[in-house]
């Protein structure tokens, strides 16, 4: 990877579980990092972490040369970049935004023609490994932008990431793998789920099914990781059952634009749908085995009294 020659100034917005992990890791790095979060709460955590917070996308950009932004869905990206106290008109001239949330590649697509009409350079750079690979500086991004804003944003990509894939110089490659991330990933939860509660409902005992299967070619990866939520009855939210609603939604639409069908993914996405419907979208993405639950009765394994994973 090309590197700047200067080290950038760093602006974070959107500290929830990836964005502040990512903005701390940035600081521990040594990147000078402001971080912006409408939530009070999750600027001071930043703030205890050691680093900085602006009040608004605006502050922050006056005084960023690379800005991440990290928030939850499209309609927020829309408002952090062309909102009332939006970033485009106080970006640093030459700036770059890394728009790094989930959205469908032809939004990403929009999102950098319109910043580029302000001369503002946008890289396409979902990123994904969880809140802990966030924390310790080793996410995936899958990125895609002109080679002046890889150069630009090289010493951030380099204290946030492990991988870095350069998928091209148009803005869209880069949501669109991650679009395919996301069907898998949504589409393993759903089935790790099934078959979960389809072990419970024959009778074997839950940690012996997770015990054979991560030593079985049945395993997954979002398996072995989600599971254990279940065996210990925690669903606080480490990536939420909505979360899984709004990217399969994507995928759907993004299949529709192309005349293409999605039918395992729709079906991941209608467990999904029923969670949240359930009352489940702000627990833990585990949390769609319990509409197995509600439909067949299972008994799931509940909290231990401590509340430990």
């Amino acid at each position: 990877m090309s590197a700047s020659t200067t080290t950038p100034r760093v602006g974070v917005i959107g500290l929830g579980a990836m964005g502040l992990g990512t903005a701390t890791a940035l600081h521990e790095r040594g990147l000078t990092v402001l971080g912006c979060d409408i939530a009070e709460a999750a600027c001071r955590a930043f703030e205890r972490a050691g680093g900085r917070c602006a009040g608004t996308p605006a502050e922050l950009a006056a005084k960023c040369d690379v800005v991440l932004v990290i928030v939850v869905n499209a309609e927020q990206v829309e408002q952090v970049l062309f909102g009332e106290r939006g970033l485009v008109d106080r970006c640093m001239p030459g700036g770059v935004v890394m728009q790094c949330a989930t959205v469908a590649p032809s939004q990403a697509a929009r999102l950098a023609a319109r910043l580029a009409e302000r001369d503002v350079e946008m890289l396409d750079a979902p990123i994904s490994g969880g809140a802990a690979k966030a924390r310790s500086g080793k996410l995936s991004v899958m990125a895609s932008g002109s080679e002046t804003a890889f150069t630009k944003a090289g010493p951030v990509l380099d204290a946030m990431a492990s991988s870095v894939y350069r998928l091209g110089d148009a803005p869209g490659i880069g949501s669109s793998m991650k679009l395919v991330n996301q069907l898998l990933a949504g589409v393993h939860i759903a089935a790790a789920a099934e078959a979960m509660a389809l072990g419970i409902r024959m009778g074997l005992d839950p940690k012996c099914v997770f015990d054979v299967i991560t030593h079985s070619a049945g395993n997954s990866w979002m398996f072995e990781n989600r599971v254990p939520h279940i065996l210990e009855g925690d669903y606080t939210p480490l990536s939420a059952v909505d979360i899984f609603v709004k990217d399969l939604n994507i995928v759907h639409e993004t299949g529709r634009e192309l005349a293409m069908s999605t039918p395992v993914a729709a079906s991941a996405l209608q467990q999904f749908t029923a969670a949240k419907s359930a009352g489940f979208g702000r627990e833990d993405d585990a949390a769609v085995i319990k509409v197995y639950q509600r439909l067949s009765g299972i008994a799931l394994p509940e909290a231990t009294s401590d509340g430990r994973r």
